[in-house]
């Protein structure tokens, strides 16, 4: 599989994949997409049936978000995903990379876990009112 860097163009793209990964009202707009791949920091990496956005603030990177589409998961599409903007984000200068994920979304949680993250703390009501998200860490540095 190729990754490449997303860019504001392929916007549209990016959210029908995003609206086919997450539930409906959560999916992120082709609008929001183009917005975050213009602003400083950010970048994204795709591939046919992915994405993920992540951004790098001196030495810290966090994952906005990954997307693959239901059609390509269990193919280590969300992996290489992962594990590139991991090194993507290292190579920039970046020591330790964040992410918040459901806490009840095992299938994100074993490959968080598969790809280096931890838990570092629970985020109440983060996504909604009894909605909580695990906020996980990852040690960019060898």
């Amino acid at each position: 599989m190729k990754l490449t860097a997303a860019q504001g163009s392929e916007a549209p793209e990016l959210a029908a994949i995003h609206a086919a990964a997450f539930p409906a009202g959560a999916a992120w707009s082709a609008g929001t997409i183009a917005t975050l791949l213009g602003m400083e920091g950010i970048f994204g990496l795709h591939a046919a049936g992915g994405f993920i956005l992540a951004r790098r603030v001196l030495d810290e990177a966090e994952i906005l978000t990954l997307a693959v589409h239901p059609e390509h998961r269990q193919q280590g599409l969300g992996q290489a995903l992962v594990e590139t903007a991991a090194l993507a984000a290292a190579t920039a200068g970046a020591k330790v990379m964040f992410l918040e994920v459901a806490e009840d979304n095992v299938p994100a949680m074993a490959l968080y876990a598969r790809t280096g993250f931890s838990r570092a703390g629970l985020r109440r009501d983060y996504y909604a009112p009894g909605r909580h998200a695990w906020l996980l860490r990852r040690s960019l540095e060898e």
